[in-house]
């Protein structure tokens, strides 16, 4: 593929120019922690300016090379966690597993393996220029473990297509037996009508990452819930209703509702108004009702104020 000249060409510099980049590249990151969605702290990689347009420009080149199944609802234009939640609405019975370390259990070998059964083929300069370009060194070590990184704008692109060919034949087993298989990242949801059908699944899923990718991806075992329409059912953290509708939830209704009383007294913090704005507008996507009766609750010049900007 040449992607030494492609990257030289693009950026107006010389090949060895670039190669002399990639190889501090993996060292080229800010590093930061933010809390998890549930426990715990996620750890983000985020790459220097100049990588980082490096990595937009080998992704935009890959992205028509690399294919993507249309079961991922990550890193999509046009698709969300709200899609992804849709996709699901009608399933009387829903089965969430979850991956453990996802992109950091992501390492050139495996791309490189994938690549390969994928019949792309790739020069070992190529390869060695993704290694370092498009992968995070944790260790200051020269010779520390190289992995996917959170926060690479590269990153959602490797990982959609590391998991081609699982996801591909994930889909045709779980549509044989009348499921709905969608993978948001490192969130697997199946749902359906048919009773029983996803007991064997768990199964099925460690079978296919076994043969697909070689035990380097695993399932977190403490996060497979299985749920029907008589408990609450969420899918990416949207909650699906029973009368086939999708809502943000009652604790975030309930947190969202005491922010814009705050707000409405002036005693919202300054730095917490964009924030506050940006729940908003993902209750409008999510339940657009809600925010109807928070500007009949809190008057609509209040909420005009808070949504200005949010469509």
């Amino acid at each position: 593929m040449h992607l030494a000249h492609f990257l030289s060409t693009s950026l107006s510099i010389s090949n060895q120019e670039i190669i002399t980049f990639s190889s501090s590249a993996p060292n080229r990151y800010k590093v930061y922690s933010i809390p998890k969605r549930t426990s715990g702290k996620r750890t983000i990689a985020h790459p220097a300016k100049k990588l980082k347009l490096v990595q937009r420009l080998l992704s935009n080149h890959l992205s028509t090379i690399l294919p993507v199944h249309e079961s991922a609802f990550a890193y999509r234009k046009g698709l969300g966690i709200k899609d992804n939640a849709q996709y699901h609405m009608n399933g009387r019975y829903l089965l969430k597993m979850d991956f453990q370390n996802f992109f950091l259990s992501i390492v050139p070998e495996l791309l490189f393996i994938t690549l390969k059964k994928n019949a792309i083929e790739f020069s070992e300069e190529d390869e060695f220029l993704m290694s370092r370009l498009l992968f995070w060194r944790p260790s200051k070590s020269s010779s520390g473990k190289l992995v996917l990184s959170i926060g690479a704008p590269s990153s959602p692109l490797i990982s959609n297509f590391i998991m081609f060919q699982f996801d591909q034949e994930m889909a045709a087993k779980c549509k044989s037996k009348g499921v709905r298989y969608s993978r948001y990242a490192d969130d697997l949801t199946f749902s359906t009508n048919v009773k029983g059908a996803l007991f064997d699944l768990t199964s099925l899923v460690k079978e296919l990452l076994e043969k697909h990718l070689l035990g380097y991806i695993a399932i977190n075992e403490t996060k497979t819930v299985f749920s029907s329409k008589a408990h609450n059912r969420h899918v990416t953290g949207v909650t699906l209703t029973n009368d086939g509708q999708l809502s943000i939830g009652r604790q975030r209704k309930r947190f969202i509702s005491s922010l814009i009383h705050q707000y409405s007294l002036g005693k919202l913090p300054a730095e917490d108004l964009s924030y506050l704005q940006g729940l908003i507008a993902y209750a409008n996507d999510i339940e657009p009702v809600f925010v109807k009766r928070m500007s009949k609750k809190y008057s609509p010049q209040t909420m005009d104020q808070l949504i200005k900007g949010v469509k």
